[in-house]
């Protein structure tokens, strides 16, 4: 199965369902089944996003959130969290802040990303949307050494279980 490595809290946000577009600076051709995987470390430049996405999720008690255990080191780091299907990738064509809105381009339609959405991504024009659909979380996550861009899993504990 093909997997991606996101970095956390990304990688939980998805297997929450909470995120459900991944925004990448390149394009991929390849659609079908994805297995999800948060890196092994979490820079502090993103846990110093983890209060303003406790706030954007309407968690009241951060210090016993989810985001909370990620920022200090807890969480299931360097594993594969949920599967989904990437069904589309499209181009972000433009972004108005002001109205927390972007756009990606569908050909003739465009796909309005708006919400938490827009708050879990980057939108700046001329990066892609990755959409995702089906996601499902693993109940248990596996662990899993992740690499860069789209990479091939050996999800044999899946396939056992």
């Amino acid at each position: 199965m093909k997997a991606i490595t996101l970095y956390e809290p990304w990688a939980t946000l998805v297997a929450m369902g909470e995120k459900k577009i991944e925004t990448r600076s390149w394009a991929t051709s390849y659609r079908g089944p994805l297995a999800i995987h948060a890196a092994a470390s979490m820079p502090k430049w993103v846990r110093e996003l983890c209060p303003k996405f406790a706030k954007i999720l309407k968690i009241k008690d951060y210090n016993g959130s989810w985001l909370y255990y990620l920022e200090h080191g807890t969480g299931p780091f360097g594993k594969v969290v949920a599967t989904c299907d990437l069904v589309a990738c499209l181009p972000i064509r433009t972004k108005d802040e002001l109205n927390e809105m972007a756009y990606a381009d569908m050909g003739e339609n465009w796909y309005v990303i708006d919400g938490n959405e827009y708050h879990f991504g980057d939108y700046t024009p001329g990066r892609y949307a990755w959409i995702l659909k089906n996601i499902k979380p693993l109940p248990e996550p596996i662990p899993a050494k992740g690499m860069q861009r789209i990479w091939n899993w050996n999800n044999e504990r899946m396939c056992k279980g």
